[in-house]
């Protein structure tokens, strides 16, 4: 008796499979969504060309003076020209390898941090977390090793933009995982401490304590203290930050199944070992999208320094847009800023989804 012998299966039609069905089946699914696809397709194009002539194609690069921009384009010999200013502020011309240096050892390290395989990374990070800033602050300011002194006041553009940013977020993030379990202690008082910070701090808005820090602080000093106005500023983004950080860390400890508490009990493990070794890093793990968040929010609100006399990357931009020899030009300033800041936090936001993605052990849904 011949036995039928089935045919392998044929391969699905072309047009349903790749980028043509991915098209068929999102974008031209019916009459009403090909009408609507054509349509938004064309105004993209026609915005996006627009954009890029603009920017590109007939924009001016090369100058040094105004009457460099004769072309209808976008004139980028605006931002070369207040480059140093964009990227230093007002330091002095003749001690800008110091904040150059500052750049090139902070990107070195970042990378290094970043990249799994470098040896020694807990010594590293370490030393990036205790030794560092002092060095930097050192490096920057001057007054040791022969280093002409740099006032604060001469700083800005990126330059104060990246040391409140850091500042910000390497200090915050410890604080607020104190606060958290603070808030989550069995001991009243503390918990009581910890939660009456964390509303008062997340009920006023950021501008209100920069304000406060910068005009209101020195009253409460002694008489012939003064203080620094950048360091003011960093204490006050310190203290905001880490009120949304301690709710954020505080979310993680709460979705932690009650389960890994009790094991950590049955270990005979103490407190401080049991969030160590067993609560936090789980917490921690599973928080990293709002971690990152806050991040980049504070990254983004470092432009609110300006209220307090700073100038900032978008600062130094707006004082330059007033200069009467480069007046008309505040797009470009506009849009050099806006770059400045989705790079950083791009890049933070693109780094955080590859440690997400390596981290998940189960959470990830």
């Amino acid at each position: 008796m011949k036995t039928h012998q089935f045919q392998p299966d044929l391969p699905p039609p072309a047009n349903t499979v790749g980028v043509v069905g991915w098209l068929r089946s999102n974008l031209f699914n019916g009459p009403v969504n090909s009408v609507v696809t054509v349509i938004l397709g064309y105004l993209l194009f026609t915005l996006l060309s627009a954009v890029f002539n603009w920017a590109i194609l007939d924009a001016d690069w090369v100058g040094t003076t105004r009457e460099a921009c004769s072309r209808e384009g976008a004139c980028w010999v605006f931002i070369s020209v207040r480059w140093e200013q964009f990227m230093y502020g007002f330091y002095p011309e003749s001690e800008l390898w110091r904040p150059r240096l500052f750049y090139a050892t902070l990107a070195i390290l970042v990378a290094l941090l970043a990249y799994e395989k470098t040896p020694k990374r807990v010594w590293l990070w370490l030393f990036f977390v205790n030794v560092y800033p002092f060095l930097v602050t050192a490096l920057l300011y001057g007054g040791i090793f022969g280093l002409e002194v740099v006032d604060t006041h001469k700083w800005g553009g990126l330059l104060v933009t990246l040391i409140i940013a850091l500042v910000g977020i390497i200090v915050s993030l410890p604080i607020g995982v104190a606060l958290a379990l603070g808030r989550r202690s069995d001991m009243p008082i503390i918990r009581s401490i910890c939660t009456v910070y964390i509303e008062v701090w997340r009920g006023v808005p950021l501008i209100t304590v920069l304000f406060m820090a910068s005009v209101m602080l020195p009253l409460f000093l002694s008489e012939g203290t003064e203080t620094d106005k950048l360091l003011r500023a960093l204490i006050g983004v310190v203290m905001f930050s880490a009120a949304y950080m301690a709710e954020v860390v505080r979310g993680g400890l709460q979705a932690i199944p009650k389960g890994q508490y009790e094991a950590a009990d049955a270990l005979g493990l103490t407190y401080w070992k049991k969030m160590g070794l067993i609560i936090l890093p789980q917490a921690l793990k599973i928080t990293i999208p709002s971690i990152v968040n806050t991040f980049i929010g504070l990254f983004k609100d470092t432009s609110l320094v300006l209220i307090i006399g700073m100038f900032d990357v978008l600062g130094i931009g707006q004082a330059a847009n007033t200069d009467p020899e480069w007046l008309g030009f505040a797009t470009e300033s506009y849009v050099f800023v806006a770059l400045v800041f989705w790079v950083f936090c791009f890049g933070m936001s693109r780094y955080s989804i590859w440690l997400e993605n390596k981290l998940h052990t189960g959470h990830k849904r």
